[in-house]
């Protein structure tokens, strides 16, 4: 099979890196800003983040199975990249601003543009998560890439979460600042986004390899024991990643008390993710993806013991476990994502039928509801433990702020480890059912030419 060109590689990579200025600023901050910049409550806060969350997860399925039936001239998955991406800027900017009115009106308001930011995310992400399948069957080029996709992923994530708060400060205050920063993500998610569709390049799937039935599209998903440890593993890294990136700036702004120290964290944090990245297809290669999940799972539990008994001043600490626990987080943010196309060629011999939209957005789906749920339980256990914004914080406060970054990603990561032990769709098997589908096809065209 063919490499992937390096254009490609890149061109497909930087719509990732715009996609997570949108991705890391609502995990990292929308939070934050909706506590100690417009005014809500943190349980008000969870609220909002539970309900557009899962808002938008419910269309994740739609989605996948109307771009996988889209046959438009430049692709199946494309076309919602480029006519999604300003909609998803604009409504992006309003989510961050802060309107003036009474709690009602606020409250409405916060809803309303966080669920509208939802949908048009989806507009554009599961296409974007689907063209992986669509842009190469070879399992390797692949996992190439998804490596160049989250060396893009992390690149936006740094920019975000070592950026986000010097730049807001350099205005008058944080409202203002809030909405110009996100106006200047916009901008270049969108130009990011361009460049991924014009770089991209779909392989053609023949007509009769394509889903024809709503019911086909729900088979290849719910009956592919493959899929479902890969969703599994995936949302448990998921939803540790958005409970601790979550909590990171309560962490240093009340139990550290140096909140000027959240964006060297982030950078010290995200760089280590970086170069970890270029070792994962190496690691991949040696253990097996599965192997190389567990192995950064145990990392990320080391990690977090560790943080938990470092006291609030020892800062080298602070960021030494940090470090380890994001790079043993760096596994299961590539190969995630790597692994699920594998399950496409699965459903499509076991099935019959090629359902990479619907396969990607209902992984899509489960990751949002891990998302929602983990960002909502950073707001629900902060109001359990008696947080109130801009105060000085109580010893429960402070308990619950350091389990959210320690003890709950441990409980998580431990059910992500059980989940790829058993996982059975390795690269052998994936290649021996790609021999399987030529085989079938093969025996298709020549029964087409068999005379009547």
């Amino acid at each position: 099979m063919g490499s992937t060109s390096v254009r490609q590689l890149v061109g497909y990579g930087v719509g990732d890196l715009g996609i997570n200025l949108y991705f890391i600023a609502g995990m990292t901050y929308l939070m934050y800003f909706y506590t100690d910049v417009y005014g809500l409550s943190a349980a008000a806060a969870g609220g909002v983040l539970l309900v557009a969350r899962i808002v938008d997860a419910v269309t994740d399925p739609v989605m996948g199975m109307v771009a996988e039936r889209t046959n438009a001239r430049s692709g199946r998955m494309r076309p919602y990249i480029l006519y999604g991406a300003l909609p998803l800027a604009v409504i992006s900017v309003l989510t961050f601003t802060a309107v003036d009115g009474d709690a009602t009106f606020r409250l409405w308001w916060a809803y309303s543009t966080y669920i509208l930011f939802g949908l048009f995310y989806t507009v554009v992400g599961i296409p974007y998560a689907a063209l992986t399948a669509s842009l190469t069957r070879d399992s390797d080029e692949r996992t190439r890439l998804t490596t160049v996709r989250m060396a893009g992923a992390f690149s936006g994530g740094f920019l975000v979460s070592v950026g986000t708060m010097p730049l807001v400060g350099l205005f008058d205050d944080r409202a203002t600042g809030f909405f110009w920063v996100m106006t200047g993500y916009a901008v270049l998610a969108t130009l990011f986004l361009f460049i991924t569709w014009r770089e991209t390049h779909e392989v053609p799937v023949p007509a009769a390899e394509q889903p024809v039935a709503i019911r086909d599209s729900l088979r290849a998903v719910f009956a592919n024991p493959p899929l479902a440890s890969v969703i599994v593993l995936f949302c448990c890294g998921m939803l540790s990643f958005t409970v601790r990136q979550g909590s990171t700036v309560y962490y240093f702004q009340y139990c550290v008390q140096r909140p000027e120290l959240i964006g060297p964290f982030f950078s010290v944090t995200l760089l280590v993710m970086l170069c970890g990245l270029l070792g994962v297809p190496a690691l991949a290669a040696k253990l097996g993806k599965a192997r190389a999940i567990i192995a950064g799972g145990l990392l990320t539990i080391a990690g977090c013991v560790g943080l938990w008994f470092t006291p609030f001043e020892a800062i080298a600490w602070i960021f030494l476990w940090g470090a380890v626990i994001n790079l043993g987080a760096t596994p299961i943010a590539v190969l995630g994502w790597a692994m699920i196309p594998d399950t496409v060629e699965y459903a499509q011999l076991r099935h019959g039928v090629r359902a990479d939209g619907a396969i990607f957005s209902f992984a899509s789906f489960f990751q949002k509801v891990a998302k929602s749920i983990g960002g909502a339980g950073v707001g629900f256990v902060l109001a359990l433990g008696g947080y109130v914004a801009n105060q000085a914080q109580s010893p429960a406060a402070i308990t619950a702020i350091l389990s959210l970054m320690t003890l709950v990603p441990i409980g998580i990561v431990l059910v992500m480890i059980a989940a790829a032990a058993v996982h059975r769709l390795d690269r052998s098997a994936h290649q021996a059912i790609l021999r399987q589908i030529d085989e079938q096809i093969d025996q298709r065209i020549d029964a087409r030419r068999q005379p009547v």
